[in-house]
């Protein structure tokens, strides 16, 4: 069911999100018309235009589909309503939709769960920022690469198609993981002969005695229940990695939700995204790490890629 259509011009955008968040506690779909963002080039939202006399607070699609995602619903296709409007619509979405609200362990991720519709490397604000990741972790030059929370195999498959063929053959992989449906998944994915997964608990990754690696990769994982996770990271810097060696951590910054990867994580206690435990991790890791004698960077947005690359000298 969907509201009527109404019209803004220069009305302030606090006033058209107060409106919208109105409007979606009855209806499901809302509707309005707006200066059509074609109409003008390299100004600023919220810059005033006057077009055939008629005065307009200019703002553009990523300021529209912002706002859509800020109200939790997905925009839909603009429709051009005259020679300089157009109508923007927003779908609510099914919050209820998401694999973070099951219940179960291991097969919360497995191969017939929500979590296994996700494909993060054609989310823009996943893939460009990971890439950066592994362009800074020089991911060509290392041999050995450990990936904590595989799941079926994403990462690696992005090394695989970034690398020339004979290079990424050249890897040895290694991926661990919980669910046995994404690793018997991941198995068959990789057929390749350079690529070896393990059903296992990351918290006791002594006992496969794997050695040491080049690259060490887990995006999501490390800050999960049962995971004591500054044990499990100073472990991983100080047992599992080469001298020369460099680890690549991932920390959401988001939610999935009705088929979108909504900003913002849901912090306990708030019915709003609350980001000091996802800096006070992300903070604690880097300055470990540059007192260990890394180079640390820190990018993304929905996905904060942590990236530490050895400067240790002999």
């Amino acid at each position: 069911m969907g509201a009527v259509l109404k019209s803004f011009t220069i009305e302030p955008l606090v006033e058209i999100l107060a409106w919208g968040q109105n409007v979606l506690k009855e209806f499901d779909t809302l509707t309005f018309e707006v200066l059509n963002p074609d109409s003008a080039h390299g100004i600023y939202a919220g810059e005033s235009i006057t077009i055939e006399g008629k005065n307009y607070l200019y703002r553009g699609y990523k300021a529209w589909s912002d706002l859509g995602e800020i109200l939790f619903c997905r925009m839909l296709t603009p429709k051009v309503l005259s020679d300089h409007t157009v109508q923007i619509s927003y779908k609510k979405l099914d919050l209820s939709d998401s694999f973070h609200h099951s219940g179960a362990k291991e097969e919360k991720y497995g191969t017939q769960s929500k979590f296994s519709a996700l494909h993060k490397n054609e989310e823009p604000a996943f893939l460009s920022p990971y890439l950066r990741a592994l362009q800074s972790a020089k991911v060509g030059e290392k041999k050995r690469i450990l990936n904590l929370g595989i799941n079926t195999g994403d990462e690696f498959d992005l090394i695989r198609q970034i690398l020339p063929h004979e290079e990424y053959l050249n890897l040895e992989l290694v991926g661990i993981d919980h669910s046995q449906t994404a690793i018997a998944y991941a198995r068959e994915r990789f057929s390749e002969g350079n690529a070896s997964f393990y059903v296992h608990d990351i918290n006791d990754l002594a006992s496969l005695e794997l050695g040491k690696f080049d690259l060490i990769i887990s995006i999501g994982t490390l800050q999960s229940p049962g995971i004591d996770f500054k044990l499990l990271f100073m472990q991983l810097v100080q047992e599992y990695l080469t001298r020369e060696g460099a680890i690549i951590l991932g920390f959401p910054n988001c939610r999935w939700m009705g088929g979108e990867m909504i900003y913002g994580a849901k912090a306990p206690n708030y019915p709003y995204s609350e980001m000091t435990l996802l800096y006070k991790d992300v903070y604690y890791c880097k300055k470990y790490l540059q007192q260990k004698k890394f180079r640390v960077t820190l990018t993304g947005k929905d996905y904060i890629f942590l990236t530490g690359t050895s400067i240790r000298k002999d």
